[in-house]
């Protein structure tokens, strides 16, 4: 099954940049077997590829890990060391989108995720929130995408151990996207 262009509305095919200012790349983890710990990273820069077929778009996307922000300063410099993302050996994570498929209530993005030397397929459950005109005569295109990811998976296995079993730091995270994106000018023809 094919989507059109004309099943979502407003639909501007083109090249997008994503607009860090008004996107957030967010996540949480379980902490002390009980509650959630939650953060974001600020500095990203990604590149959306809207074809006229949705299905046939692709994404691309870098995150820089020195960016991680949970609102504790020392929380976030060993999520920065050795012990987690380890940012001198491993600056950036980045993800490739390699398909696009209708999923259950919107697409699946299916992907390449690269964190810590480790590349993993990924697939990112994906809403389109819709396309606008902005006051600048531009045009903005809104998304929303969640996923889940093991941090073992990714070589990322410090685990703290709890005096009555379990861990302080969960391996499941839960992966929280919501992304606004500017179309780029049209490029001139070369003569």
């Amino acid at each position: 099954m094919s989507t059109t262009a004309l099943e979502i509305p407003g639909y501007v095919a083109g090249t997008y940049t994503i607009d860090p200012g008004h996107s957030d790349v967010a996540f949480s983890v379980r902490h002390m077997m009980v509650s959630k710990v939650r953060g974001h990273f600020t500095r990203f820069q990604g590149e959306l590829a809207l074809e006229a077929d949705p299905l046939a778009s692709s994404v691309t996307a870098t995150i820089e890990l020195s960016s991680i922000d949970t609102n504790n300063p020392q929380r976030d410099d060993d999520l920065r060391s050795a012990n987690f993302f380890q940012i001198d050996q491993y600056p950036t994570m980045t993800f490739r989108s390699v398909g696009i498929r209708h999923g259950e209530d919107g697409f699946d993005v299916n992907g390449e995720l690269t964190l810590h030397g480790v590349t993993r397929p990924v697939t990112l459950a994906l809403d389109v929130n819709g396309f606008t005109r902005d006051p600048y005569g531009g045009t903005r295109a809104g998304f929303s995408a969640t996923t889940e990811l093991n941090r073992g998976d990714f070589g990322i296995t410090t685990n703290i151990p709890m005096d009555g079993g379990g861990v302080v730091i969960g391996d499941r995270i839960q992966v929280f996207l919501e992304i606004e994106a500017v179309l780029n000018p049209p490029q001139p023809a070369n003569p």
